[in-house]
């Protein structure tokens, strides 16, 4: 079992990964932006985060490069359906190079989601 942080804007997305990630037995807490994810991270261990890359408040890019600063253990997942002209997959790419560990296309399958998190637990 693995502390996973969700984190996205989008309340029913975090709901349904939350359910997928409870389901194959982690225990999975959610963040509505950026901040508040810092701020669970500063409070719980987490093995994973889950983090949308386009969120108000404080986006996942700026989250990411501190997360993998100040808790370099911990895995990231970034995901994005993009915004207006932004594919995703530039998004995607940007935040790979950031320190994105992996990066999936919204919306995931529950499939790809737990075999993307299987992975970024075994590595």
């Amino acid at each position: 079992m693995a502390r996973i942080l969700i984190v996205d804007d989008d309340e029913l997305l975090r709901q349904v990964y939350a359910s997928a990630l409870d389901g194959a037995g982690h225990y999975t807490e959610e963040a509505e932006h950026g901040g508040r994810a810092i701020e669970k991270l500063e409070r719980v261990a987490f093995d994973l985060v889950l983090i949308d890359l386009l969120m108000p408040v404080r986006e996942g890019i700026e989250t990411i490069m501190e997360v993998k600063r100040r808790w370099p253990s911990v895995k990231v997942i970034a995901v994005s359906a993009g915004a207006g002209r932004l594919h995703p997959g530039t998004l995607l790419d940007l935040a790979s190079g950031l320190g994105a560990d992996e990066t999936l296309m919204k919306p995931a399958s529950r499939d790809v989601l737990l075999t993307s998190v299987a992975r970024q637990l075994r590595e």
